[in-house]
């Protein structure tokens, strides 16, 4: 029964099967975005890895406890992103790209409360830079 439980284990983790945190609509600028909301810091630490595909207009936001000068990086992250660090107010402060597997740091040049990453290319396929505006982060609860 054990050897049993392992396995199908093993299989859920192989496949990127997992149970997505909860998702929130937000708006970079006049486009959107649902992202899955990454409050708690089991859910920061896991990210997005093991994922082997994300839909076009999806990502995830990670909350921070603390404003701060917060990194990201790519283990075990199998698709390509990009970050946009985010202060308390919903300013886009930085945005970097990302490779998979690249243990990398990429950095807020700023205090930051937020991080949204999504597909590679998304916020330059939408001319969105730096100074861009999130709307929707009110709805997001507290961080744990």
């Amino acid at each position: 029964m054990i050897r049993r439980l392992f396995c199908l284990l093993w299989i859920a983790l192989s496949t990127g099967t997992h149970a997505a945190p909860p998702a929130v609509d937000l708006a970079v600028g006049m486009y959107r975005v649902k992202a899955e909301v990454a409050r708690t810091q089991s859910a920061r630490m896991t990210g997005l890895m093991h994922r082997t595909e994300m839909p076009a207009d999806a990502g995830m936001l990670f909350v921070f406890p603390q404003v701060q000068t917060h990194c990201m990086w790519m283990r075990n992250t199998l698709i390509p992103l990009s970050v946009a660090f985010i202060d308390a107010q919903g300013v886009v402060i930085n945005i970097a790209d990302m490779t998979p597997h690249d243990e990398t740091s990429h950095c807020a040049t700023r205090p930051a409360r937020y991080a949204l990453e999504t597909n590679a290319g998304w916020f330059a396929s939408r001319k969105l830079t730096a100074g861009a505006k999130v709307a929707g982060l009110e709805r997001i609860p507290a961080p744990e």
